[in-house]
């Protein structure tokens, strides 16, 4: 296919932060239209980029014979029905996280996508983390042997992202930190177990910091916009545990707000060779060797935040039939059932099996 003709639909901060630069630095992309709810921000990337028109309803993007694709950055409530709309209008569509508000809203969109032959995907930029690809390979590997338990978590000590607007409105949102940060470290975490089936589920969720208005000391609160009187009906951790067809199990804890004593994101692999450990872009390895304990630290290289060009890149990749997709749809609908569950089970105060 060549140079896949792009629009863009959402055009906020994190298009600036986090997807611009795989949009703009890939060769194999050509942005060709822009959009947002507020017209102003769309008019803003239109003369940045040189387009034509900048579109305040991405209904009227969708219409365009020159766009081959989607990059959709926009609220959670938004990515279904903007997602089915585009494959509905035959268009590739990527999206940022998390896939959809929950499991059954995003069954739509793998509907639509089966329907229109179309690839569609969603971020995963934690996957290209650098350490964390060290730690696929060891487990591809055969290095750590059977991974039969497994511990992740991204816990901050204060981080609420957008406090009163979206991103803490249930509605909108589909939960507070385990959606948020969850889609991240969860799917890392099963990522890198070789994505188990999962079984059952169980889960705590708490609301203890609503009203604390300590400083954030977390660089990754600054997205979503504050609303003073706004609503705070979310959690800000959570807790659960997961059951794997396999035996295998993970336990898992996510939070904004914490007295820890610092913002962490981990994953623990336990392995009956080896023991692997992901923490905040580093690796180590814990084994034996010649009836001693070793300690491997892999030298990797510094990283920030990383990941999100790779995904685009992939997207395009796939699409021109070069590569295939780093994440399917099947293991959205399969994160956001163990997401669901643990919010079941935090209501209903019991274990959730799943289908």
């Amino acid at each position: 296919m060549g140079k896949v003709r792009l629009g863009i639909i959402g055009c906020g901060n994190a298009l600036h932060i986090l997807h611009k630069e795989g949009l703009t630095t890939n060769p194999d992309i050509e942005i060709v239209a822009a959009c947002d709810t507020e017209i102003k921000r769309a008019e803003q990337v239109r003369d940045e980029f040189g387009l034509d028109t900048a579109y305040s309803d991405y209904n009227e993007l969708l219409k365009r014979d020159d766009v081959d694709a989607v990059d959709i950055i926009m609220p959670t409530f938004l990515h279904a029905p903007v997602l089915t709309a585009a494959l509905n209008a035959g268009k590739h569509a990527f999206c940022e996280k998390p896939d959809a508000l929950n499991a059954k809203e995003f069954q739509a969109v793998v509907d639509a996508a089966d329907r229109a032959g179309k690839v569609c995907m969603v971020m995963r930029n934690t996957r290209y983390n650098p350490a964390a690809q060290y730690a696929k390979k060891c487990v591809l590997a055969g290095d750590l042997g059977d991974i039969y338990f497994a511990k992740c978590g991204w816990i901050r000590r204060r981080g609420i992202p957008g406090k009163g607007g979206w991103i803490t409105t249930k509605a909108l949102a589909g939960g507070g930190p385990l959606i948020d940060l969850g889609v991240h470290i969860v799917d890392l975490a099963i990522w890198l177990m070789g994505y188990p089936k999962p079984v059952s589920v169980s889960g705590q969720t708490f609301c203890k910091f609503a009203d604390n208005d300590a400083i954030a000391d977390s660089f990754h609160a600054r997205f979503g916009e504050k609303k003073a009187d706004g609503i705070f009906d979310v959690e800000d951790m959570a807790v659960g545990m997961v059951r794997f067809e396999n035996g295998a199990v993970l336990q898992l804890e996510i939070s904004w707000a914490s007295n820890i004593q610092r913002e962490t994101r981990y994953v623990d692999l336990y392995g009956d060779k080896a023991g692997c450990k992901f923490d905040d872009g580093e690796v180590f390895l814990f084994g034996e060797n010649h009836r001693r304990l070793v300690d491997i630290v892999p030298q990797i290289p510094a990283t920030g935040n990383v990941g999100h060009a790779e995904c685009i890149a992939n997207f395009i990749n796939v699409i021109n039939g070069v590569e295939e997709p780093y994440y399917t749809l099947q293991q959205g609908i399969d994160l956001l059932k163990i997401l669901d569950a643990i919010y079941e089970s935090a209501e209903k105060g019991c274990e959730i099996k799943l289908d």
